[in-house]
């Protein structure tokens, strides 16, 4: 990828030397040449092209950062994924009628106990 960011640099380069060298061309115009076609794009390109490796090391941080709070509150990798609390296998929602209708104390809707 550098070598695309040096190749177009170096051309970008030829034609600000170009514009300060002509006739009708101005040291300014070779300075906005060099800005506008050399520097923004190289900058804006660099910046996406780096794009996954920077998220790679995001990514890479936030599991190192979850792996210290896993050993500081004295979990093995192996407890580290597994919950305290069963999930619901049911097919029914949770807290469905079903739990009412275990608890012999609560009456269903509109029917008194």
């Amino acid at each position: 990828m550098y070598l695309v960011v040096i190749g177009w640099m170096y051309v970008v380069l030829m034609m600000s030397a170009a514009e300060a060298s002509s006739s009708n061309g101005t040291v300014l115009g070779a300075l906005v040449t060099f800005l506008l076609y050399g520097v923004g794009p190289v900058i804006l390109v660099v910046y996406l092209m780096g794009a996954p490796a920077r998220n790679k090391a995001i990514k890479k941080r936030e599991a190192e950062a979850r792996a210290s709070h896993r050993a500081a509150a004295g979990l093995n990798a192996d407890q580290a994924g597994v919950s305290a609390v069963e999930p619901d296998a049911g097919s029914h929602a949770a807290g469905g009628s079903e739990a009412i209708a275990s608890d012999a104390s609560i009456a269903p809707v509109g029917k008194k106990p």
